[in-house]
């Protein structure tokens, strides 16, 4: 665990927090800073910098628990949808450095929009070329 971590702390118990769910790898607590009622905080026990640095033994697990979560607030608070976001590394937005995935209820009108950067104007050819880019790494090349 980070010394430092927030999200360590909360799970060492050094941090109160308003827990939802808890199991032997996963806590899921209230966002205290909320974009939302309801806005909940996924995290794994063990310290993780993000998705990228999560081992697949406990990243496997981890989709279960978010659609359990993202359900029961759906329904807890009659939301018309929710966002399921995971920031990776600072460029992303990520602020604290342990893995964690925000649940966010969101409604027609509620006036939060998460709005892409504008869209790219790409070819077939030039959409080939990113693909096998990403392949090749996949591939170890």
């Amino acid at each position: 665990m980070g010394n430092d971590c927030i999200f360590c702390k909360i799970v060492k118990g050094d941090i109160s927090s308003y827990k939802v769910y808890e199991d032997d790898f996963f806590i899921a607590f209230m966002d205290i800073f909320p974009t939302a009622k309801g806005h909940t905080l996924i995290i794994p026990k063990e310290h993780f910098v993000n998705a990228l640095d999560t081992p697949t033994h406990i990243a496997e697990k981890f989709y279960p628990i978010i659609s359990k979560i993202a359900n029961a607030i759906k329904q807890a608070y009659n939301a018309d949808g929710i966002n399921i976001i995971q920031n990776n590394g600072s460029a992303s937005g990520q602020e604290v450095f342990h893995s964690h995935v925000h649940i966010i209820p969101r409604y027609d009108n509620d006036g939060f929009r998460v709005h892409p950067p504008a869209r790219l104007q790409i070819t077939p050819d030039e959409l080939k070329l990113d693909a096998n880019k990403i392949i090749e790494a996949i591939q170890g090349k």
